[in-house]
């Protein structure tokens, strides 16, 4: 899932992203509310952090634009300004919640999870034959057995998931997962590749994440990786 934060003090935007993405969350940031309402017409959010008090346009601006959208993202705000006042025109202006600094960051990761699942149309648990992943839980087991993914590997999972059956190449799962652009000379994601397998699948004898020459990965029921192929 993408996040797009909104803050101009780089301190506190740098600890959101990294926060973030530590959760398992992409992550860009805005510093103006001009870059930010560009960077919202241009890719598809699943959640706007935004700050109020922004050198070029105030945010509630910002939250305007986004409510004008037919299609937009759930947005928490998160501001310095801590009266009653300005909570009710943040809420009242499209808001889906509202979080003061300073804040415990363990609460914004609350209500960002509140928020996703609220904004989130696909189903909250997916399941692949006897695979399962809770998406809200962040939990994984299959065949009822419990695994334990670092937040990359569950997001990795998520992703191919989500797209069952449709190869995905290296590049969509960087661009998706870690945010960055592919230089084609990466590993990484071949090895978060190895560590899922290693976990979902060395100890049963049907493989789900299967290698697309040429492409990527996929993930499949065995059955039906094989009818397409055939």
């Amino acid at each position: 899932m993408r996040i797009l934060v909104v803050e101009d003090e780089s301190r506190i935007a740098d600890f959101l992203s990294r926060g973030l993405e530590s959760g398992g969350y992409a992550v860009d940031v805005a510093a103006t509310g001009g870059s930010a309402i560009d960077m919202i017409h241009s890719t598809d959010y699943d959640l706007v952090i935004l700050d109020l008090g922004l050198p070029d346009v105030d945010g509630l601006t910002v939250l305007q634009k986004i409510r004008n959208r037919k299609v937009s993202p759930p947005v928490l705000i998160l501001s310095a300004r801590d009266a009653v006042d300005d909570r009710v025109k943040g809420l009242e202006g499209g808001a889906d919640d509202y979080l003061v600094k300073p804040f415990a960051f363990v609460e914004l990761l609350a209500r960002v999870r509140v928020l996703l699942r609220r904004g989130q149309p696909t189903p909250e648990k997916l399941q692949v034959g006897d695979l399962s992943l809770d998406c809200i839980r962040r939990k994984v087991s299959r065949d009822g057995e419990n695994i334990e993914l670092a937040p990359k590997e569950f997001s990795i999972l998520e992703y191919l998931m989500r797209n069952r059956g449709r190869p995905l190449s290296r590049t969509m799962i960087v661009e998706h997962v870690w945010d960055m652009d592919y230089d084609g000379l990466t590993n990484i994601v071949d090895v978060y590749i190895r560590h899922l397998r290693s976990k979902i699948d060395d100890k049963w004898p049907q493989k789900m994440i299967q290698t697309v020459r040429g492409i990527g990965y996929m993930l499949d029921t065995p059955d039906r990786t094989a009818e397409k192929i055939g």
